[in-house]
């Protein structure tokens, strides 16, 4: 491989596991549980923020941090119990990392997802023997869109730096964070996200799924575009053509 992608940064939820609905599932019945009423695709919007952007968005102005925690550990004993064994890999997952491995590129995991749940996501996902590290919302002040977790991530492999790295995650979210954070993003569609989204987020190239970003990696054109702060005309067609 050349001298430019030397590390990948994986979102989780949406990106390698399906658990999106679930988790939007699980907070509708967490919110409506505190007396709090919210549509289901109007939560689905928020999965890919952390619990510290989404309650927020549907709680009275003035409500307490203790109420809010409160909430956050219901959910997640919630989800824990009646959903979490539901959550699936998408295909491919393994395969995907063990290339990128195979490769010589390093692999973490960069989630708004807490550390206590990232160690049950990648026993799903058969990926723990392949993972060089992780950073989670409990290493950052906020999770994303704010780039803190990106950061963190890419702090931890110093002296590689953050042009040398590249996103790949589902969510606008992902998106800003990681052009917040200077470090390119490549977006998949499995997490529900339209390819309109993950381009405006700055989405260098999107793909379908993780069989399908296998399916198409060449490191050299990978590398070749994420030096570029926005992608050519011809890098928009053969992202169109990936996802068609």
């Amino acid at each position: 491989m050349g001298s430019g992608i030397k590390a990948v940064l994986f979102d989780i939820d949406g990106t390698l596991l399906d658990s999106v609905d679930l988790h939007t599932e699980s907070w509708v019945r967490t919110l409506a549980h505190f007396g709090i009423e919210a549509g289901f695709e109007d939560v689905r919007s928020h999965i890919g923020e952390g619990a510290d952007r989404l309650l927020p968005a549907f709680l009275p102005r003035g409500t307490s941090e203790a109420r809010k925690k409160e909430m956050e550990e219901f959910r997640a004993e919630l989800f824990k119990r009646e959903y979490l064994p539901k959550v699936q890999p998408f295909a491919g997952v393994r395969k995907l990392v063990t290339h990128l491995r195979a490769e010589g590129l390093r692999i973490l995991l960069a989630s708004s997802c807490t550390a206590q749940e990232i160690t049950d996501y990648k026993r799903i996902a058969a990926v723990a023997d392949l993972i060089d590290g992780e950073t989670t919302s409990d290493d950052a002040a906020c999770s994303k869109p704010a780039p803190d977790i990106f950061r963190k991530a890419v702090e931890s492999l110093a002296p590689i730096s953050a042009q040398e790295c590249i996103v790949i995650g589902d969510t606008r979210y992902d998106g800003e964070a990681a052009r917040a954070a200077g470090v390119p993003f490549i977006g998949v569609l499995c997490g529900g996200s339209s390819e309109a989204e993950l381009s405006q987020a700055g989405a260098i190239a999107i793909y379908k799924d993780p069989a399908d970003l296998l399916a198409h990696w060449r490191t050299a054109e990978i590398s070749r575009l994420a030096i570029k702060p926005k992608p050519a005309a011809a890098d928009i067609k053969n992202a169109a053509t990936a996802v068609s």
